[in-house]
């Protein structure tokens, strides 16, 4: 089965917890993600910045350790994550920051990549939301 995730909540949120485990047993268990698209709050789940207690589990650093470590396609909504404060290197130039907080593995691009994934993928999966 080919999956598309889609993480609307925030890094802190348990929904995002349960994304990324959700997205490692479907590839443990064989399954194809053609997608991660990383949407609203969910953009925050993306940034270098965040930072978590030393008693909690870090999500922010495992999503980005994992998602380097299939090579899978992440991709965080540009106007999601600009309106946030997110911001890759370009974004941070073009919009006179002082600072990037979003590297690779992620990819900033429009909602139309989230219309993409749910075309190529057998289900579309979401976390979190309003």
């Amino acid at each position: 089965m080919k999956f598309a995730i889609a993480l609307f909540s925030p890094a802190h949120a348990p929904s995002s917890r349960r994304a990324l485990r959700f997205a490692q047993a479907a590839l443990a268990g064989g399954h194809e993600i053609v997608r991660l698209f990383f949407y609203q709050e969910g953009v925050h789940s993306a940034s270098s910045n965040v930072v978590f207690a030393q008693d909690e589990l870090d999500i922010t650093r495992e999503w980005r350790e994992w998602v380097h470590a299939q090579q899978l396609d992440a991709v965080v909504c540009i106007a999601a994550a600009l309106r946030r404060g997110v911001l890759n290197a370009e974004e941070a130039q073009r919009y006179s920051r002082p600072a990037a907080n979003l590297d690779a593995p992620w990819a900033l691009s429009g909602l139309g990549q989230l219309h993409e994934a749910t075309q190529l993928a057998d289900r579309l999966v979401c976390f979190g939301g309003p």
